[in-house]
């Protein structure tokens, strides 16, 4: 092979590390898989702890309580029969008829009253009491993942400040990568419950790096917002195949499928950022970025904070809820549990691409106070569904007010930092990723103990008021001030004289002739 031909690879990934497009392909596959995790699990979890935990339990006891039937040539007068209704055994006369049997007549102890409500249809999990329970260990096992997200975020976003953007980003796919395999090879509650920790550290380095890294690649707000909406499209891709993907794999080829799958994927995804992003290249910022604490002191970035947190808040109460709603009062297969969420994803998708364009045109302030007052409607009409065809409009509407608010809220927070701070982008995406997470540590782990006090539609009543009462706070985003106008504030108070120099520098006549150049440089 001659030299020429051998330097083609080279040349062409010398190339693709200069291009923007590579990198926003990069945060767009990795913002894709780590949301895939996210939600591939939710309908997997309460089915899989459902048949392991309780049917293993019961179909363990109840052939010690079983005893065997007398022989039928000798009738004695007593009899033994355990009843799978009430699990309890009755002693049977001998001569006792089917329909005193059915009353309960003969029986060694006082007859049970009726029961109030009716019996479950068939094809409906039993175990009432067992389900209400898992609502709140889905929750915190869902919420697992948030919480660590939350609290190692800050400090993945001064990481980023000191090393740059690349290395950050691969230890999130090596976290990622096992956490997946775990979740492949996972048999019991708490197995699970590591993995899905271990989940939030490797989406920390991931999300909080990605952004930052495309926010300081493309520097225009009108690129950058586009840019954001496409990797934001890739997270919603993520959750609009997740949950159905996974209900699908595990009802027809098992729980460990899906998985295997995404640690494939994986895989090719740290081949292309060792291609691409070079990690071993440690590249720090070349200005000190803003504090964390300073940020946190803005009133306009916790404002857009806050509408990320809520917003979502109301999709992460659904994930461990609407299941096992679901499946108690709709008898939903395995298979309809995922494909509940298909709706929510693909207008999130529909959403994100189409108002990251629209929303700079149109006002990413009413852009998310609208989007919001829609998530609010939408959670109200969820517990009005009597199958799952009913929550097609609930959920569509839900996907596509939450990509209004998140395609708006994340290209404002690197604008409010241009406008207001240093250009430094780390530590203000740390803080969308903290407010992100929020929403999907709180939801989760108050939405089970909230369902099992009161009920599901009432969670669905609190969460809805709460975002429909915050959207006009976004009103405050149309116009915030500028650092130049925080100057002219104090230099009213306390008066100071400013100097301005400016480069002297040859200046051409237009149109230029093919010897401009050359009478410039005779000039200097």
């Amino acid at each position: 092979m001659s030299p020429a031909a051998q330097c083609v690879p080279w040349r062409w990934l010398a190339a693709g590390r200069a291009s923007r497009r590579l990198v926003l392909v990069v945060v767009f596959v990795a913002l894709l898989l780590d949301n895939m995790l996210l939600t591939v699990v939710v309908p997997i979890v309460p089915t899989f702890l459902y048949t392991t935990e309780y049917k293993g339990a019961n179909s363990s006891v109840a052939p010690a309580w079983t005893e065997k039937a007398p022989p039928a040539l000798k009738t004695p007068p007593f009899s033994s029969m355990f009843s799978y209704f009430d699990n309890t055994t009755v002693t049977v006369l001998g001569s006792t008829s089917a329909a005193e049997l059915a009353k309960g007549m003969g029986s060694s102890r006082p007859p049970q009253p009726p029961a109030s409500s009716p019996p479950l249809p068939s094809g409906c999990p039993e175990g009432e009491e067992f389900l209400a329970q898992e609502n709140v260990r889905v929750g915190l096992l869902f919420a697992s993942k948030a919480l660590i997200q939350l609290l190692v975020n800050p400090a993945v976003g001064l990481l980023t400040n000191r090393i740059g953007y690349h290395i950050p980003m691969f230890i999130g796919f090596i976290i990622m990568f096992l956490s997946t395999v775990m979740f492949a090879f996972s048999g019991t509650y708490t197995l699970l419950f590591i993995a899905r920790a271990l989940q939030g550290i490797g989406s920390s380095f991931s999300s909080v790096a990605g952004l930052g890294m495309l926010a300081s690649v493309y520097t225009d707000d009108f690129e950058r917002g586009n840019a954001m909406g496409i990797a934001l499209g890739g997270l919603a891709l993520g959750v609009l195949i997740g949950a159905p993907f996974g209900s699908v794999m595990y009802e027809f080829v098992g729980k460990s499928s899906p998985f295997l799958v995404l640690a494939f994927l994986a895989l090719l995804d740290g081949a292309l950022q060792l291609c691409i992003l070079q990690p071993s290249k440690i590249s720090p910022e070349s200005t000190k970025g803003t504090p964390v604490s300073t940020l946190l002191r803005d009133p306009y970035i916790l404002i857009a904070a806050g509408a990320l947190c809520f917003s979502n808040m109301g999709v992460a109460m659904l994930e461990p809820t609407l299941p096992i709603w679901m499946m108690q009062t709709m008898c939903s297969p395995k298979w309809q549990l995922g494909m509940a969420f298909l709706p929510a994803s693909i207008s999130y998708l529909i959403g994100t691409n189409l108002f990251g364009i629209l929303a700079n045109k149109m006002g990413r302030w009413l852009c998310s106070l609208i989007g919001m007052a829609v998530v609010g409607i939408s959670l109200l009409c969820v517990p009005l569904a009597k199958n799952i065809y009913g929550l097609i409009g609930p959920n569509g509407g839900l996907g596509f007010a939450i990509g209004m608010v998140d395609s708006s809220m994340m290209p404002i927070m690197g604008y409010l930092v241009d406008l207001r701070h240093t250009s430094v982008y780390g530590n203000v995406y740390a803080i969308a990723d903290v407010a992100f997470c929020m929403g999907f540590a709180i939801g989760p782990s108050t939405g089970g103990a909230i369902v099992r006090a009161i009920g599901f539609p009432w969670l669905m009543v609190i969460i809805g008021v709460i975002n429909i009462a915050y959207a006009p706070l976004c009103w405050y985003l149309r116009n915030p001030p500028t650092k130049e106008e925080k100057i002219a504030i104090l230099t009213q108070e306390c008066p100071m004289q400013t100097k301005s120099h400016t480069a002297q520098k040859t200046l051409r006549d237009f149109p230029l002739t093919d010897d401009s150049d050359v009478e410039a440089e005779n000039a200097d």
